[in-house]
């Protein structure tokens, strides 16, 4: 029996067990499906997140109060306090205008910009909303700052009742929109916008000096986050290890009892891109499961075929086929019914893929750019899956096919 002898009769064993196969076809292509979107979702939102730290800029520290090893990634609580090693002490951790001066003292330092940041009222045409305010020294804020403006400008030194929005402020907070030079109440007090952010925050920025006035909470010349851009990228490990000495010799700490954070975002992007590789993992070993039903339904499905087509393979071996072609035969029907499942499912994979920002919703900050124009599913990805599917589809059926092609002729004519 030829190839395509043995192809034809494969395609013909799927065509007449029509709902057989399509019930095994289904369990394939939700394995698949499953797999295309949770990977293409993972290596999405890798990229964004590449994209989204190079457009912060590689040569910038953070440095916040309070020890790392008490609250794992990015120091500190978020009130500017902190714990350390030691005896608990009644006097919080804070970074202040002490610890700036040190800092200024460091050659390898080119920029330094003080910030505190809190919740506010926000009031506009007698709506009101919930904002974050930041509080940013705006001599130094435009030379760190990376994200585009979409209107307006940057705040100046002189400035003191004006403050820069985030775009979904401008745009979606309130029922109008807002724009360059418009007047908007922020905890009782008056502002003026200078300048819309090319973005979709809810964030406001303005001179550190007001913001003090505007947060009661927060303590003059002590500050949340102190944002730091190093002279010489290159350099960027050896000038982490120069400020954390000379601000362990200012505050009297020492190794495992610092009480202050520095941290890279170069560092933040390794941790979170391991972060994701382990969860896309995890997710894409919880879709392979639905895969593995799928190959128990394939040999299943070849089993009752085996039994079905017992007679007619008595026939065949009757008039000279050999124990090859009907292995064959069954191992082409195996994989023909994992490659429709698996191209079907990698055509559902893909519109899953670019539903799956819209069903996350805004929870999904970080896949909104994505979003827009969809997941990319890599050309590697779509084989892989496929080929997985069809491997799959014929290793299960491998069984079934081989006790199909150990059948004697009198046996299986004889079957009822």
């Amino acid at each position: 029996m030829r190839f395509f002898k043995a192809f034809k009769h494969a395609l013909s064993m799927v065509m007449h067990s029509k709902l057989r196969s399509w019930l095994t076809i289904l369990g394939i292509v939700i394995g698949v499906a499953a797999v295309i979107a949770i990977v293409s979702l993972g290596q999405t939102l890798q990229q964004t997140m590449n994209t989204q730290f190079d457009a912060l800029g590689g040569d910038l520290l953070t440095l916040r109060a309070g020890a790392s090893q008490a609250y794992g990634f990015g120091g500190g609580r978020p009130d500017g306090s902190g714990s350390t090693s030691s005896s608990a002490t009644t006097k919080p951790i804070v970074i202040d205008k002490t610890d700036i001066q040190v800092l200024r003292g460091i050659p390898d330092i080119l920029v330094i910009n003080t910030q505190i940041s809190g919740k506010a009222d926000l009031y506009y045409v007698a709506k009101k909303g919930s904002g974050t305010v930041t509080g940013v020294d705006p001599a130094t804020w435009y030379r760190i700052s990376t994200t585009k403006m979409s209107d307006g400008r940057m705040l100046g030194p002189t400035d003191s009742n004006v403050i820069v929005i985030g775009g979904r402020i401008a745009t979606s907070f309130f029922d109008t929109n807002l724009g360059v030079n418009q007047l908007i109440t922020i905890n009782d007090r008056l502002f003026r916008i200078v300048g819309i952010l090319d973005d979709s925050s809810n964030s406001i920025y303005m001179p550190i000096n007001t913001a003090y006035e505007i947060l009661d909470d927060k303590t003059k010349d002590v500050y949340d986050t102190v944002i730091i851009k190093v002279r010489y990228e290159d350099q960027l490990d050896a000038t982490i290890e120069t400020i954390t000495n000379k601000l362990s010799i200012k505050r009297h700490v020492f190794g495992k009892k610092a009480d202050f954070t520095i941290s890279s975002n170069k560092e933040r992007q390794a941790q979170r891109a391991e972060m994701t590789s382990s969860l896309t993992t995890f997710l894409t070993a919880i879709a392979a499961v639905a895969l593995l039903v799928g190959a128990v339904g394939i040999a299943n499905s070849m089993f009752t075929s085996v039994l079905e087509k017992t007679k007619e393979i008595g026939i065949m071996k009757a008039i000279g086929a050999r124990n090859t072609d009907i292995l064959a035969m069954f191992l082409m029907n195996a994989g023909l019914i994992g490659f429709i499942g698996g191209g079907l499912g990698v055509i559902f994979g893909i519109f899953l893929s670019g539903f799956l920002p819209a069903l996350m919703g805004d929870t999904a900050g970080m896949l909104t750019r994505f979003g827009s124009s969809g997941i990319g599913t890599s050309v590697n990805t779509i084989l892989l899956t496929l080929g997985l599917s069809i491997i799959l589809g014929m290793l299960s059926g491998a069984i079934p096919a081989y006790k199909a092609s150990k059948l004697r002729p009198v046996d299986a004519l004889r079957y009822e």
